[in-house]
């Protein structure tokens, strides 16, 4: 199979059609249009194998981590997610393998309303690159910078089982069955929180996905804010997987240290905090407070039980010696 067949039988007329696309798949460029009075939002993300997903990940789960991972950069900014531009690079073509990568790609598009719009195939080391576009109505998009002294910080979901999943896979953990089962699929099945990010639009005075470590994350929005911020780990949401599994101390790692959980890390006045855990409650998604932006610059203080804790370990880094 030649890469316009591949392009062709896998890409080309299926998934959703949707209507604000003028042309998709098949020419130089594809061609969109952008509604009235919004902005286009626009993220790239490149996943290598050995180092964003183990070697042996199914194909399907990989095609949906690639896309998903990018669904939630477009959630963190509250942006409608709409289309996608997939670049992917294989060291053969596999026709089954090809098959379930798309399969996995395909059935979280249509989920989210998303049309793959166009992209590139190419022979290589495993590597698979998406673009992805979303509108946000024009002014409205969450960004980093805006945390203010006196908001609460807030996160969506819970953390640390996709940087479990890692380690037992990694060093061979001893985990229940039914717990294993469940942290593996929160690493390769992530949930992007879009309908999130789009309620807390309007409410949410910052935010950002975790995908490098709430430690690391949160840093991005205290820098870009010029705030500090005291965190109190006793509050910190983690799954019944995660607390059966490891004492509270050993589980540090995970929730501080470790991303790929992909919820949503966002901060909120005491004026809107109710009204936004209202709105979030009526799209099944919680959001724990884990505590507070303080005056200062960059600082982050954490707390266990009004005590204060020390706790050396940073989030994921390109270009670090280990990797997945």
């Amino acid at each position: 199979m030649k890469e316009f067949e591949l392009i062709n039988r896998y890409f080309k007329g299926r998934g959703i059609t949707r209507r604000d696309v003028s042309l998709g798949i098949g020419d130089d460029c594809a061609l969109v249009t952008v509604p009235q009075n919004c902005q286009l939002a626009v993220t790239t993300d490149t996943l290598v194998s050995g180092v964003h997903f183990f070697d042996d990940i199914s194909p399907r789960a990989l095609g949906h981590r690639a896309l998903a991972v990018n669904l939630s950069d477009l959630a963190a900014m509250g942006a409608e997610p709409t289309w996608v531009s997939v670049a992917l690079t294989l060291p053969n073509i596999n026709q089954q393998w090809i098959e379930e990568f798309t399969e996995g790609m395909h059935e979280i598009a249509e989920y989210f309303n998303v049309q793959i719009i166009g992209g590139d195939t190419t022979q290589g080391p495993l590597t698979v690159t998406i673009c992805a576009k979303g509108t946000v109505p024009e002014g409205k998009a969450l960004r980093r910078a805006g945390a203010k002294v006196g908001d609460w910080v807030c996160v969506t979901g819970t953390l640390g089982d996709a940087g479990l999943a890692i380690e037992s896979r990694k060093r061979g953990l001893s985990i229940e069955p039914e717990h294993l089962k469940y942290i593996n699929s929160r690493f390769d099945y992530p949930t992007p929180r879009v309908a999130a990010g789009q309620v807390l639009r309007g409410l949410a005075s910052s935010a950002i996905d975790v995908s490098d470590g709430l430690m690391a994350d949160l840093s991005h929005i205290l820098d870009m804010s010029q705030v500090s911020a005291s965190i109190n780990i006793e509050n910190i949401p983690t799954s019944d997987a995660m607390r059966s599994s490891l004492s509270f101390e050993a589980q540090l790692p995970y929730i501080l240290g470790y991303g790929d959980d992909y919820e949503l890390l966002f901060t909120v006045s005491e004026d809107n905090k109710s009204m936004l855990e209202l709105k979030l409650r009526q799209y099944g998604v919680e959001a724990t407070c884990i505590g507070q932006i303080k005056s200062g610059e960059g600082h982050i203080e954490l707390l266990h039980h009004g005590e204060k804790f020390n706790f050396e370990q940073q989030g994921f880094e390109h270009f670090a010696k280990e990797q997945v």
